[in-house]
């Protein structure tokens, strides 16, 4: 990958290439993010900008059905026609992204996460598995009691991490595992899952299904009278997969997440509002997945007004960016405390019709 000129650097208009998932599992994603991070353009650009520039989008497919994504990135990149990216999709996708230009340009990446990512100019913003998921294993092991946890997931890199820790979490909570599923994007029929939680008396489930997948599953659960009867975890569902799933499906539904749409919280009550009020009655709705984009644009500003500030000669340095504490406008109030350590606040939430109920901090 070549290296950018500095014309291009300097250029009047700032690109960021925003990568969502347009089709696909992952699919209904997309409205809401793809809303979040236009009304933080907006933001911006009613301001000074990023860096002292005007700032734009272009949106790329980034869905797990995009098989063409690499390639488009790459000469995008290599014609100097972008200069940033923040991407929300499956860390799969990822993973294919890095190996196609990871370290030529600055690249946030906002959802929640497995942890562990350490490239060069590369800002995994989202939460992370051990936040989200022990606390919230303990809190269902105090309060529901289950002893016969089944982990089920999609087959890739996030949910195996994902399983790997759980299992000490769930053996910290003084419960087993008795199965775990792997199953593939679109799994369809889920039949014999459903018949191997009967046959494992399991009586807790965490799901690591995504978005399509997780609505088909729980639709399934509940048809089959396992809902209330089995509880239920995931750490990647939002309001957008519960209104799929319908209300009728969604008892003892568990979520641990940076973000629920009926935190009331100020930074969130004032997020709405201003989503609300840029986009009418017709918005998206918002869930964990969207804002995340708002949060990413945000912070990408942060972290390239402060390049500017240090060193005006060479913003572009991916090595020196985000070594110090940063202040980004975010919905669920996190904050950047340098050398890639971002505070994400974490909520665990039951499922109550259409909505989530917030139960706790965590």
């Amino acid at each position: 990958m070549k290296r950018r000129s500095p014309s291009r650097r300097h250029a009047k208009e700032l690109t960021i290439a925003l990568c969502v998932p347009l089709g696909g599992a992952a699919g209904l994603w997309g409205p809401a993010a793809l809303a979040s991070a236009r009304l933080a353009v907006a933001e911006l650009n009613a301001s000074s900008g990023i860096a002292g520039r005007f700032c734009r989008l272009v949106t790329i497919n980034a869905g797990d059905d995009a098989h063409e994504i690499e390639a488009s990135l790459i000469e995008l990149v290599e014609a100097e026609e972008v200069d940033a990216l923040v991407g929300m999709h499956t860390s799969a996708v990822r993973h294919d992204l890095l190996n196609a230009i990871g370290g030529s340009i600055p690249f946030v990446y906002t959802p929640l996460y497995e942890g562990g990512e350490r490239t060069p100019g590369v800002f995994a913003i989202g939460e992370t598995t051990v936040n989200q998921l022990r606390l919230a294993i303990h809190w269902l092991g105090e309060h529901r009691h289950p002893r016969r946890w089944m982990f089920v997931g999609n087959d890739y890199v996030w949910p195996h991490v994902t399983h790997r820790l759980a299992h000490r979490f769930v053996g910290e909570s003084g419960a087993s595992v008795v199965r775990e599923m792997y199953l593939p994007f679109g799994g369809g029929d889920y039949g014999y899952v459903l018949d191997q939680i009967r046959a494992q008396k399991a009586d807790a489930v965490l799901l690591s299904l995504i978005g399509q997948d997780a609505i088909d599953f729980n639709r399934a659960f509940g048809a089959a009278g396992l809902a209330g009867r089995v509880v239920r975890l995931s750490c990647a569902l939002g309001e957008n997969e519960l209104l799929g799933i319908g209300a009728q499906h969604t008892d003892d539904l568990y979520v641990a997440s940076g973000y629920f749409a009926s935190l009331n919280t100020d930074a969130n009550l004032s997020f709405k509002e201003r989503y609300h009020s840029h986009f009418g009655a017709r918005a998206p709705t918002l869930d964990t997945f969207g804002q995340s984009t708002y949060e990413g644009v945000h912070f990408l500003a942060a972290l390239l007004d402060d390049a500017r500030r240090r060193n005006p000669a060479d913003e572009g340095g991916l090595a020196r960016l985000g070594t110090a504490p940063l202040a980004y406008r975010s919905a669920r109030g996190a904050a950047y405390a340098g050398g890639r350590v971002n505070r994400v606040p974490i909520y665990l939430a039951r499922a109550a019709g259409h909505q989530f109920e917030v139960i706790t901090p965590i």
